[in-house]
């Protein structure tokens, strides 16, 4: 039966050659199997047949049945058809504008028929325009149910004459062809197990719903398959890599972690940290790669685990680079690590796209003959020239802007691919790390170092702007620095350039020379000018940074201790979140002032109420993705990100936690799917991996 579902779409009755490129052009329909996956966006309900005394002008959609009495062209170039429709309750008319020869042609008086459409009152009487007809015999022997769906569709595809209606008719031909008969993936006692709808019935009430009630079971068994097969994916993929792909044990805890950890530790480890270093240690002990994802708020301290990770591959004479995605990150990591370095005669150099061609030399030289220990870098990492004696660690910091191709780069430095930990301060909803995320192990750095205060966060209109200013000055006389941030559209550059500089003077003139002192930093300047822009504030020189969001990554001022972030409701929440953490990193009380207009969107208050809220990034990002959707969270080069057909991440995360469930348990008691019992299961998952692979899913 499978093979019936890979026939070209144009072998379909009722669709042919120029249908069949359309559906493929507009819908990605190119077989039997893609149309059936063509699920409805939503349903009318076709339960209900009106009276014509019973229409109220509500200008919803009613269907109606009765005889068409008379038909005549009404306007004085014949503008429009009308017809007098009556059901013997009283009358109504129907209104053509267009393709008035083909209805006269072929409309039949005095028969019955099920008309459908919205209905509206003009004058008392009740008129329906284009309706939809359906000669009562054929309407009481056609599949379509009382529930009728909707399908996705585009533009052309209506110009072009395959509305909804067509879409209806080819799906139903389609049942017809196949006689619904559709193999069952799922194991029986998993179907039982969870009393979920057969896939024939499932696949039936998806398309012609029977009832609410089927229509829902059919759209949970569909949505839990999907998840289902997502997550036996990922999680087989984990299985097989800690299986086939061969790592370095490091079994020595040496000299280098030892000295480290008891001479030179900047402070005591947290519970949460020391977790964290167990689950790598104990992964990286396996003669199998790691593949970890560390997730940790901004400011938990994810750099000393990445150090004390890196020691444990030069004590095992193994060599560490970290990659980071800008320039700043990755001198900001290199300036940590090196003081960290430094004591235990490490040596650590960092190479990016603006390194001198003599220092190239030396670095390429240096990594080859096993000299260096650990390098720091961006994408410059990835070029052929850098090749290392005995890479073991490869370290990738927020890895969502780094493509999988890139990574997979790395991995080939080495004939045995090194263990790699993958680091994130933008927290990850559960639901889409399990999804995203779901092949990697996940380990989450969850509490902040001792003696971190909490960050205090208040949201101000602009007419209270005199009183923060009055904080500001106090918060300046106690020696304290203040960040400025104002937002940066691409759209708007030209008034966001305008606002950020009226911004700049109005604050150079409240908080006028030689008293005070106020920096900018913005997208137009050269890098060179920035640099020195920052490095006044770092040292103190100034007591303001006025900025674009440019600070949002690779800032770290320890005296800074106010964030205000202007026009705050054109963020969002992960950004606020993450500029808000650029402040509270000294022991001193730090806040974050949200200014904002006084007409706010819902969204907007929701946004804002949550960051008073709460300081918790797992916590904003779960309202982030319910605020924004899966797609938008992972940032544009993650758009595609899942490529559901019927689930949804957000408002099935329930779904996905079952099928994850029943995924690990499946692939526990049998990894390999070689169970008589599961034989459809594993052929259903040969054929999806073949034509999805994840990285369809994962862009």
């Amino acid at each position: 039966m499978n093979n019936l579902l890979e026939t070209p779409i144009e072998y379909l009755k009722g669709v042919g050659p120029a249908r069949g490129e359309l559906l493929r052009k507009e819908l990605g329909i190119h077989k039997y199997g893609d149309l059936i996956n063509l699920y409805p966006n939503r349903y009318i309900d076709r339960t209900r047949y009106y009276k014509i005394h019973e229409l109220l002008n509500s200008n919803s959609e009613v269907q109606v049945v009765g005889k068409v009495i008379n038909l005549k062209s009404v306007g004085e170039k014949r503008t429009r058809l009308v017809a007098t429709f009556t059901d013997g309750t009283g009358e109504m008319e129907l209104v053509w504008f267009q393709g008035q020869k083909w209805i006269r042609e072929n409309l039949k008086i005095n028969v019955p028929y099920v008309v459908f459409g919205k209905a509206s009152a003009f004058n008392g009487v009740f008129n329906m325009a284009h309706p939809e007809m359906e000669l009562l015999t054929e309407h009481e022997q056609s599949l379509r149910s009382a529930m009728q769906p909707i399908y996705p569709s585009t533009e052309k595809l209506i110009q072009r004459g395959i509305t909804n209606k067509v879409v209806n008719k080819i799906m139903q031909q389609l049942f017809i062809e196949t006689q619904a008969l559709f193999s069952e993936p799922l194991p029986a006692h998993l179907v039982n197990e969870l009393q979920l709808i057969p896939k024939n019935a499932a696949l039936f009430n998806i398309h012609f719903p029977k009832s609410q009630d089927l229509l829902a079971r059919a759209q949970f068994r569909l949505k839990f398959e999907e998840l289902f097969f997502i997550q036996l994916q990922l999680i087989t993929k984990n299985i097989i890599r800690k299986h086939k792909i061969k790592g370095h044990a490091f079994d020595k805890v040496g000299t280098y972690f030892n000295d480290f950890y008891n001479n030179h530790l900047p402070f005591d480890l947290t519970g949460a940290q020391k977790r964290v270093l167990k689950e790598i240690r104990h992964d990286m002990g396996q003669p199998a790669q790691m593949n970890r994802l560390l997730q940790g708020d901004v400011g938990s301290g994810k750099t000393i685990v990445a150090m004390m990770s890196m020691l444990l591959a030069l004590d095992n004479g193994f060599q560490a680079c970290l990659m980071a995605p800008t320039e700043i990150l990755a001198n900001q990591h290199f300036l940590g690590l090196s003081e960290l370095a430094t004591p235990l005669g490490i040596n650590i150099k960092i190479l990016t796209g603006s390194t001198k061609t003599s220092e190239r030399k030396i670095i390429h030289e240096q990594l080859e003959s096993g000299e260096l220990h650990i390098i720091i870098g961006t994408h410059a990492l990835l070029e052929d020239k850098v090749q290392f004696k005995n890479l073991g660690l490869a370290i990738i910091d927020e890895q969502h802007r780094f493509g999988v191709e890139q990574r997979s780069k790395l991995w080939h430095k080495n004939e045995i691919p090194p263990h790699v930990l993958v680091m994130t301060a933008t927290p990850i909803p559960r639901t889409l790390a399990m999804s995203l995320y779901g092949d990697l192990d996940i380990s989450v750095i969850d509490e902040l170092p001792p003696g971190r205060k909490p960050i205090q966060t208040v949201h101000r209109y602009d007419s209270n702007r005199l009183k923060v200013w009055a904080f500001l000055r106090e918060e300046i006389a106690k020696g304290r620095q203040i960040y400025i941030v104002y937002p940066l559209i691409q759209e708007s550059e030209k008034m966001d350039y305008k606002d950020l500089m009226d911004g700049y003077e109005s604050i150079s003139r409240d908080f006028p020379l030689p008293q005070y002192s106020v920096s900018i930093v913005h997208g137009k300047m050269k890098p060179s000018e920035k640099d020195s822009e920052m490095e006044r504030f770092a040292k103190g020189k100034t007591n303001i940074m006025v900025a674009t969001t440019v600070i949002e990554v690779g800032v770290n001022v320890p005296n800074a201790s106010v964030m205000i972030i202007e026009s705050a409701e054109r963020f969002g929440l992960s950004q606020l979140h993450q500029l808000r953490g650029r402040v509270g990193r000294g022991a001193e009380q730090s806040y974050c002032i949200l200014m904002t207009g006084q007409k706010l969107s819902n969204d907007s208050k929701i946004r804002m109420e949550t960051m008073c809220r709460t300081n918790d990034g797992f916590e904003i990002s779960e309202v982030d993705l319910k605020l924004r959707g899966p797609g938008d969270i992972m940032g544009t080069q993650q758009s595609g990100v899942l490529n559901l057909q019927i689930a949804d991440l957000v408002k099935d995360r329930d779904i996905l936690q079952l099928a994850r469930q029943y995924a690990i348990k499946i692939l526990k008691d049998d990894a390999a799917l070689a169970k008589p019992e599961h034989t459809a299961l594993r052929n259903a998952f040969l054929e999806i991996s073949k034509k999805k692979n994840i990285w369809n899913y994962i862009s």
